[in-house]
């Protein structure tokens, strides 16, 4: 390529044009070939020589730019971000931010909020006590014994709205409260209070609580089982903010859980995201203009792929990635633009051809 070009800048004209050129009363004046190429031969071989050098040195440029980019990947993945090595370079730290009070919120992590599910996102998860629990249930109440189908779609709902708005037993609520407690009974037996964290689940939340990120904890089990979980596991005063049974009307895939977790917290939904580990947990997120992050701890990877992103364990997300899933312009989610300041015209003999500038000028 560069050869081509260097020998196009040469000639100084294409091939196909014939060697004529008009005077000043427009007649075709024939030329002699070295009248016409000799006087430029000169010049544009040079010309030539300079596009080259640029050809060869953008070649050099790209070359060490991969290099440092495959060197900086290493960088990361060996050490892990460590908090030495801080800031890291992305985009939600954006160097070119001219505002400083937006400047120095980016490059905290105060502005955003992670929601965390219970079961199978901090602790491990058997599903089969689950089901267990609904047809034991359905036997000591003498219902018929509920389908697999109907079993699956009641996950993460409250024990009220499945028994009352999907399994049809009852509509009465004294009846809806003895039978969802009944069945958190049978539930906490055959869970023996035995819990145990994810692998990688207890270093990712210390790597949030060092670096003051809120966080809030979300499940449909009643409050007074969910606080006894927590004790049981040590981590009392991590989540800054606790939604059970008792907070909300409804489950998923109703996103009530989720927005009443944001507000507690004080964080509008954009600036929040939410893990679980199903799809249902995705829908509600979404429905509440939130971030997802699935764990595929009950589901394979491929079946999630709905969440914004999918991990198998907590341990690999960095603060990096957080900070790039909540950093949300907004216009992406329906907010006014910036007001720009409007100058006034002036009758001046030389009128400016700016009539209006940006609000970061003023920095």
């Amino acid at each position: 390529m560069v050869e081509s070009i260097a020998a196009m800048s040469v000639l100084g004209h294409s091939p196909n044009l014939g060697l004529f050129m008009k005077d000043c009363s427009f007649k075709r004046v024939a030329m002699s070939p070295h009248r016409l190429r000799l006087p430029r031969i000169r010049l544009n071989k040079s010309r030539a020589m300079e596009l080259t050098k640029e050809v060869y040195n953008f070649r050099e440029e790209d070359r060490s730019s991969k290099s440092s980019e495959s060197s900086d990947y290493q960088i990361d993945v060996n050490v892990d971000r460590k908090p030495g090595l801080w800031p890291p370079n992305n985009k939600a730290d954006n160097p070119s931010l001219q505002n400083p009070l937006l400047r120095q919120e980016r490059m905290g992590c105060g502005w955003l909020g992670a929601i965390f599910e219970w079961e199978g996102v901090i602790v491990e998860d058997n599903p089969d006590h689950e089901k267990q629990a609904w047809l034991a249930l359905s036997q000591e109440e003498g219902k018929s014994t509920p389908p697999a189908f109907l079993l699956k779609r009641i996950e993460g709902m409250k024990n009220e709205q499945a028994i009352s708005e999907v399994l049809c037993w009852s509509r009465d609520q004294s009846q809806l409260k003895r039978m969802s407690l009944r069945k958190e009974q049978i539930y906490q037996a055959l869970q023996g209070g035995v819990y145990r964290f994810r692998d990688g689940s207890k270093e990712f939340i210390n790597v949030l609580t060092r670096y003051n990120i809120p966080m809030a904890l979300v499940s449909t089990r009643p409050r007074k089982n969910l606080e006894e979980a927590i004790g049981l596991i040590g981590i009392n005063g991590v989540f800054n903010v606790v939604v059970t049974a008792e907070d909300v009307y409804r489950g998923k895939p109703d996103p009530e859980m989720f927005a009443y977790a944001a507000q507690l917290l004080q964080f509008i939904p954009e600036r929040c995201i939410v893990f679980g580990n199903s799809n249902l947990t995705v829908e509600a997120a979404h429905e509440a203009r939130m971030k997802c992050v699935a764990v595929a701890s009950k589901h394979p990877v491929y079946e999630l792929s709905a969440a914004d992103l999918v991990v198998r364990w907590l341990d690999e997300l960095s603060v990096v990635d957080l900070k790039n899933l909540a950093d949300i312009e907004s216009s992406e989610f329906g907010a006014e633009p910036e007001v720009e300041m409007e100058l006034e015209e002036e009758d001046d003999a030389y009128p400016s051809s700016r009539v209006a500038t940006d609000d970061h000028d003023f920095w």
